[in-house]
């Protein structure tokens, strides 16, 4: 077991806390690392901005020490105030599961185990060990819109009947969700054609909207879905367009139907590369490169030795330049894997919001 201590760096008391955190799981015998974040500022979207970079943190720690479960303490409050902030958006059944008690990335499995926890009870365990915590200050920053639900919810311990309803709805609406996912895999598993270059290719006729959204979002590799309006137009008559930083072209030799791959226009631009990237939200850098290499798209470069591939996908492939000259094309050439939602062994993971 290893405990991992995320140092968002902003507020100045957040480094001891760090460490006082350390030294109270070294004495019961559990090793531990500090992980300091670099670039928080406060400002629009903190909240969302530092569990991104506390994520993809703990998820690199993970990966680098050969960790495949990353366990997260949320418990049943946590849930409780997740659900009200997304019903007051106007959520889908998605997100009215709440937390995700398991959830596979390409680089962990996520778990929850106290999501049915009142931290009451958490506290009280502590206390019970002779064991001290940390208050996070910032939990009761009014500024944030997550303490202020907290406020409204007014359940400290997690024990009240409020909150007891909102975690069996999470639940109900989890079920709901599974189910829901396994009907989308079986959906485009009929449907679709999935390639280790990050392109599918869509048999001719309607499918359901759910499906075509959980596509779009693994071939574009966006975080969150696109517009369900837009998205239930071009599901009931799929055509030649563009949405949601996808393209629709005709299959061609390819077959009938559809082909749907990457927008070029819409990729991200090239960056330097770096051992564990994820580039485009699609591809990771899977070995460290070479010192000064950039990753980016293949480009217009593609019209020479395209393996076969369509022009149009052959250009959205990742690459790996230095001093301007490709060094290695992927996915296959050993620097990338597959899309971060599926890989080559044809295991298929549905598109869901990051929770």
């Amino acid at each position: 077991m290893l405990g991992l201590i995320v140092d968002h760096g902003l507020r100045p008391e957040s480094a001891r806390e760090a460490a006082e955190t350390a030294e109270r799981l070294q004495k019961i015998g559990v090793a531990s690392v500090v992980i300091p974040l670099d670039g928080l500022v406060r400002g629009l979207g903190l909240a969302a901005r530092a569990r991104a970079a506390r994520h993809a943190a703990l998820e690199q720690a993970c990966a680098t020490r050969g960790i495949l479960h990353l366990l997260f303490g949320h418990h049943a409050r946590d849930q409780a105030e997740t659900l009200m902030i997304r019903t007051a958006s106007g959520s889908g059944a998605f997100g009215l599961a709440g937390m995700a008690a398991l959830k596979e990335t390409a680089q962990v499995r996520r778990l929850r185990p106290l999501l049915d926890m009142p931290p009451g009870r958490l506290r009280a365990t502590l206390r019970a060990a002779g064991l001290a915590w940390v208050e996070d200050p910032s939990n009761h920053d009014l500024t944030q819109h997550r303490a202020r639900v907290r406020l409204t919810l007014d359940d400290p311990d997690g024990c009240g009947q409020r909150t007891r309803i909102l975690c069996v709805t999470a639940d109900r609406h989890g079920v709901a969700r599974q189910a829901e996912e396994a009907a989308i895999a079986a959906v485009l598993a009929e449907s679709v054609a999935l390639h280790p270059e990050g392109y599918a290719v869509l048999r001719p006729g309607p499918l359901p909207a759910p499906a075509l959204a959980a596509l779009l979002g693994m071939l574009s590799g966006a975080e969150f879905p696109p517009s369900a309006r837009a998205v239930a137009d071009m599901a009931a008559a799929p055509r030649s367009g563009t949405l949601a930083g996808v393209q629709f072209l005709p299959a061609g030799r390819l077959g009938p139907g559809l082909l749907l791959v990457r927008e070029a226009a819409a990729m991200a631009a090239d960056c330097s590369a770096v051992h564990g990237l994820l580039w485009d939200g699609r591809y990771r850098v899977c070995v460290p490169p070479p010192d000064g290499a950039m990753v980016g798209a293949w480009g217009n470069e593609a019209r020479g030795d395209r393996r076969g591939l369509p022009f149009a996908v052959a250009r959205t492939l990742p690459v790996l330049r230095q001093d301007g000259a490709v060094i290695a094309r992927g996915p296959g050439e050993a620097f990338v894997h597959a899309p971060r939602r599926w890989m080559t062994d044809a295991c298929f993971f549905p598109f869901a919001p990051d929770v």
